[in-house]
Parts: C-alpha cells; structure tokens; sequence
C-alpha cells in the first residue's frame, strides 16, 4: 500500500495526513505510522475523506477503545457517535468556545477524539488547539515553581450541571446535550504529568474542568487557574485548524487543548465525533 505523507502545518503542532484511504480498513504498518504521526504533532487532518459513520468508527477502533461521553445523547442507531451541529438560525451561545481537554472530569479521561466533518460553512468555524508541552515547556522557571507538584480538581459542573453553562436555562440549542447532577462529582489529576505513551511532561487540563487544586483555598486556587489558563492559550502555543468537507481530524487530549471559533452564522455546522478510550499500558 502507498506509504502515508505526514506535512507539518508549521504551527505549534497539527500535521495534514495524505496517502492513506480511511473509507477502507487500514493495515497494521498503516496505523502504526499514523499513531507515530499523531503523537509527534498531537493534531492530525485527513483532507478529502468521504467516510461513514461505520468508517468512523473502524478508524477510531484502532487506536483505542470508544470513551464514554457522558452528557450528549449519540446519534440514532450509533452508540458511540454524537453529533457536533448547530443550525443556521441558531441564537444559543456557541458550543465549547472555551478552552479545554475532552473529559478530563473522567477518572481516565479520554486519550483522543476523532472529528469528521460533514456540512462545513464556506466560512469560520476553525478549531483552535493549544500545544500543552509547549506550554510548560516554555513556562519561565519562577511561573512553573508554583504549579510544580499540585494536583488538580476537576469536575463537569460549571458546565453540565443543571445550572452550568449547557443546564436548564441553556434554550435553542440543535446539539443533544443531557446535563444531569453527576456533573457535579469531583476528581483529582496530577496538573503537570508524564504522557503515557511519550513520557513527555505537559500541563494537563484548564481552568473550567479545573474547579480548584487540592489542600489549598479557593481564593488561593483562582488566581493561579486564572493566571495559568492566560499563559496555556498564548499565541505561540496554538494551531489554528481550517475546516473542508469531508475532512477528518484527531487530536491527543494528554497533549493539546481545544476549542471552537464562531463566525459561520446563517449557516449550518454538522460534524460527527467519537472519543478514543484511555491509553492501556
């Protein structure tokens, strides 16, 4: 089989994969070079990817298990798939516009998430991603003194519970989103940790899912999360992703964060999304 072609996009991180027909079952050296790939960048595009829902999750299913995505209905007939859409007249705030790690409320949250786009506006709509080694890479040595060690606490309730963001007042909104007071359980992860598949140290999550850090104040914790999610989105961390029609993305959810950009308005946005399980050792 033709070997893959991996261009870097020449950003933080994200690379565009070509050579390689996700519509048809891949082989083993095929796979390997892709996860290489996506460890290496963290974000991968496959442009001109016209895929089923079943290619969709042939493709995830080889990198992982499904995750489970608590708080969105799936798509009819699909229990691993949810829509990611919202239509041309649509008023509701847009969705997950704030930076964040899929999940990371989640006692193992979700290693990837898989992206495949399917009524794409002819404008706006990009997804940013923050590079998270970067980031911590970068941090100057008297910032990271005060985030070295803590562990954070996350938790879905600002945004899930039936008074956060996407609860009971949340009205006219296309996406089966279900908030539900399990949102409100807390869970604890170290903020600067060891990828487990690079051992690469990155920050781990942002303020949001991060509510607060273990053993200290909550007018201690604040500033600091405040302070932290300013540096983490800096300019010079991020890649800036451009949609196509049929168009496939991954990304690493242990390294990148992400978020979503408006702009489309009067136009309809229809994506299909799965989750790819914690990485096994």
């Amino acid at each position: 089989m033709t070997s893959i072609k991996v261009t870097p996009s020449g950003q933080a991180c994200g690379a565009s994969v070509t050579g390689v027909d996700l519509t048809q079952p891949l082989d083993a050296p095929q796979v390997a070079d892709i996860r290489t790939a996506w460890l290496e960048h963290h974000v991968l595009s496959f442009p001109d990817q016209a895929m089923t829902d079943d290619d969709l999750e042939r493709f995830t299913q080889y990198f992982g298990d499904f995750g489970h995505d608590p708080f969105f209905d799936p798509i009819e007939g699909r229990a691993h798939i949810a829509a990611i859409q919202r239509n041309a007249d649509e008023k509701s705030p847009l969705f997950a516009e704030n930076w964040h790690s899929d999940w990371s409320f989640q006692a193992h949250p979700p290693a990837g998430t898989c992206l495949m786009g399917i009524t794409i506006p002819p404008v706006g709509g990009d997804t940013l991603f923050a590079n998270q080694h970067a980031a911590l890479d970068a941090m100057p040595p008297e910032m990271r003194a005060k985030y070295q060690g803590l562990t954070a606490i996350h938790s879905a309730q600002l945004a899930y519970a039936p008074d956060g963001a996407y609860g009971d007042k949340d009205e006219g909104r296309s996406m089966a989103i279900r908030p539900n007071e399990s949102a409100r359980k807390t869970q604890f992860h170290p903020l600067i940790r060891a990828h487990p598949e690079t051992g690469r140290l990155g920050i781990f999550s942002c303020m949001g899912y991060i509510i607060g850090f273990e053993g200290m104040a909550q007018e201690d914790a604040l500033p600091l999360l405040q302070q932290l999610y300013a540096w983490q989105s800096r300019e010079e961390f991020i890649y800036r992703h451009k949609w196509q029609p049929n168009m496939l993305i991954m990304w690493d959810n242990r390294s990148v964060l992400h978020c979503a950009t408006g702009g489309y308005e009067g136009h309809d946005r229809l994506l299909h999304r799965t989750t790819i399980a914690a990485y096994q050792v």
